[in-house]
């Protein structure tokens, strides 16, 4: 298999005809090798418009799913990133390309190891992957810049919210089955967020939060 000819179609075929147009998401995609987060059985899959089971009844999500979350967070070369639910280790790794740094959280001891030997293989050395409920954030090391949920939510806790820096961003798929909203909050004030819907999708639920929800 041609991987960089499959990686180049994905990207134009893809990502770009679902309105991902950021050139910096594009040259990312291109630069971080996505077959190399993929279960080695499934590999042939790694560019297709699906979501790949990677083990503990959770999924990579679609590449159009990935990237249009990254093109939402849109991270710069300074920024500090938690991230909840590190999965296979890619969306850490995309997001690592271009922040300063990731702190990923995994419920799952199983994919807290496979997110961590992933990126430890492909040399990323600006992630640290822990495990714990992601949902809960990391307040000792908040605030953060940006925060992306990997998975889907009914609502946003409250303590994520707290752990954004002014003018920070937070990237969550928002509702339930059938249909859920990539939702993208911006803290504008020490008491103030800003909800912006950017489409219609639906992925896997991560677990349910234990600290207070908020609700637009």
């Amino acid at each position: 298999m041609d991987f960089e000819q499959a990686r180049f179609n994905m990207v134009e075929q893809q990502i770009r005809t679902w309105e991902v147009l950021d050139q910096d998401v594009l040259d990312t995609l291109m630069v971080v090798k996505r077959e190399y987060f993929v279960p080695e059985a499934h590999r042939s899959l790694a560019f297709g418009d699906i979501e790949i089971p990677i083990g503990s009844g959770q999924v990579m999500l679609t590449p159009v799913i990935e990237a249009k979350a990254l093109q939402a967070l849109a991270p710069k070369h300074a920024d500090s990133v938690l991230e909840v639910g590190s999965g296979s280790g890619y969306m850490a790794a995309l997001l690592a390309s271009r922040a300063e740094w990731v702190r990923s959280i995994e419920i799952d001891p199983a994919l807290a190891r496979l997110a961590a030997d992933n990126l430890a293989r492909n040399g990323v050395e600006n992630v640290i992957v822990e495990e714990g409920d992601g949902l809960l954030g990391l307040p000792d090391r908040a605030p953060f810049d940006l925060i992306l949920l990997s998975g889907g939510v009914r609502d946003i806790p409250q303590g994520l919210l707290e752990q954004l820096k002014v003018g920070g961003r937070l990237f969550a798929f928002v509702g339930s089955a059938p249909v859920m909203i990539g939702t993208l909050v911006t803290r504008r004030a020490e008491n103030a967020w800003d909800s912006e819907n950017l489409f219609d999708t639906l992925v896997p639920m991560l677990r349910e939060p234990q600290a207070s929800q908020f609700r637009f």
